[in-house]
C-alpha cells in the first residue's frame, strides 16, 4: 500500500511511490518479474526523502512537528516505557485529558512521566481539548511531579502543544497563575527532570512543563514563544506571512541548539518521526535512559543550582 503523503513538499515523492505501487501492480497482474525496476524506484525514493528532509526550511518543519500521525505521549508510553499507571486529577478541580501523567518505568528504573495529549480523531481530539491544557491539567502536572520528588524519582515530561487553552473558564480558574507556578517549582524541584520536545512546544503552556535538568528535541520539532501565523499576524497583519515568521523565530531544533536554549536534538527516521514510530521511540528511549543515568549521580542541591545556572545563562550576552 502507497504511503499517504500529505505535505505538500513531499509531493516528489508521492510520485515516486505511484509509480512503485504501479509496477509491483503490473509484476502481480502479469506475472512479470520487475523487481529490478522497483528496486531502482525505491533507491530514488529513499534518495529523494533522505534529500527533501535534510534540507527542509524552518516552515516546513513547522509542517512537520504539526504531523497528525505524528507520535504522541502515550505513543511513547506503550513504545518505550513498561508498567504505566496513569494518575488523574489536580485535587483541586477535575482530570484534564490534555495532559496524561503517572509512573512508570524506562530500562527497569522508576520515573513519572507527564506529557501533553492530543487527540487522533475528532471525538478525541475533543474530549483532549487539541492537546491544549486548562489549569487544572498544569495543577496535576505539578502535583505528580511533587510526588515523584518525594520518592526521589526522576521526572520525565513530553511537550507537544500549542499553548494552554486560553478560554474564559481557564482563565477563571487562573491559567497564568498555574504556569507561572509550574515553571517556579519545577525550577527548584528536588529530582532530576528531563524534557524531549516530540512535537510542537508552544509558548507557555509548552514551558509550563520545560524547566529542566536536560531539554532534548526531536529533529522535526519546533519550540516557540508563538506560532508563525500569530508571530505574522502581528508583526505585519498577514497571517500569510508565516515563512517569514517560521524564519525569524528561530524556532528548530538546529537554532535552539545553536542558542543553548536546549541540550541536544534526538534524529528522526528519514521522511520524519511519522513514519516509523517505532525507530522514533528507540532514538528517544536511549536519549532519555543516557541523561536520566548522568542526572542521578548528582546530588539534588546540585541539581537544583545547575538548573538556576542554566537558565539564569539564557539570552545573557556582552558587548564590546
Amino acid at each position: 500500500m502507497a504511503t499517504a503523503y500529505t505535505l505538500d513538499f513531499e509531493k516528489p515523492l508521492q510520485e515516486l511511490d505511484r509509480q512503485i505501487e504501479e509496477l509491483r501492480r503490473s509484476s502481480a497482474e502479469r506475472g512479470i518479474d520487475l523487481s529490478g525496476e522497483i528496486e531502482s524506484l525505491e533507491g530514488k525514493l529513499a534518495e529523494r526523502r533522505d534529500e527533501i528532509y535534510r534540507n527542509l526550511t524552518p516552515i516546513q518543519r513547522v509542517m512537520v512537528a504539526r504531523h497528525s500521525r505524528r507520535p504522541y505521549t502515550l505513543d511513547y508510553l506503550s513504545t518505550i516505557f513498561t508498567d504505566f499507571i496513569e494518575l488523574h486529577g489536580d485535587r483541586l478541580f477535575r482530570d484534564d485529558p490534555a495532559i496524561v501523567g503517572g509512573w512508570a518505568r524506562l530500562a527497569g528504573q522508576t520515573v513519572m512521566v507527564i506529557g501533553h495529549q492530543k487527540g487522533r480523531d475528532t471525538k478525541d481530539n475533543l474530549r483532549r481539548n487539541f492537546g491544549m491544557p486548562h489549569p487544572e491539567g498544569y495543577r496535576k502536572a505539578l502535583r505528580l511531579m511533587k510526588l515523584a520528588a518525594r520518592f526521589g524519582a526522576p521526572v520525565i515530561t513530553l511537550i507537544d502543544t500549542d499553548g494552554a487553552y486560553p478560554g474564559i473558564g481557564a482563565e477563571e480558574r487562573g491559567q497564568s497563575e498555574a504556569l507561572a507556578r509550574n515553571i517556579l517549582d519545577m525550577s527548584v524541584l528536588p529530582t532530576p527532570i528531563v524534557t524531549v520536545v516530540i512535537g510542537v512546544g508552544g509558548s507557555g503552556g509548552a514551558l509550563a512543563l520545560g524547566v529542566a535538568d536536560r531539554v532534548l528535541m526531536l529533529e522535526n520539532s519546533i519550540y516557540s514563544v508563538i506560532s508563525p501565523e500569530g508571530c505574522a499576524a502581528i508583526l505585519w497583519k498577514d497571517a500569510s506571512q508565516r515563512e517569514r515568521a517560521a524564519e525569524a523565530l528561530k524556532l528548530t531544533a538546529a537554532d535552539l541548539l545553536g542558542l543553548k536554549v536546549i541540550d541536544e536534538i534526538i534524529p528522526e527516521p528519514a521522511g520524519g518521526a511519522h513514519t516509523d514510530h517505532d525507530a522514533t521511540g528507540e532514538a528517544v528511549r536511549e536519549a532519555l535512559i543516557r541523561h536520566v543515568s548522568e542526572l542521578r549521580k548528582v546530588r539534588p542541591d546540585k541539581l537544583v543550582r545547575r538548573r538556576a545556572e542554566k537558565y539564569g545563562a539564557m539570552g545573557a550576552y556582552s558587548e564590546t
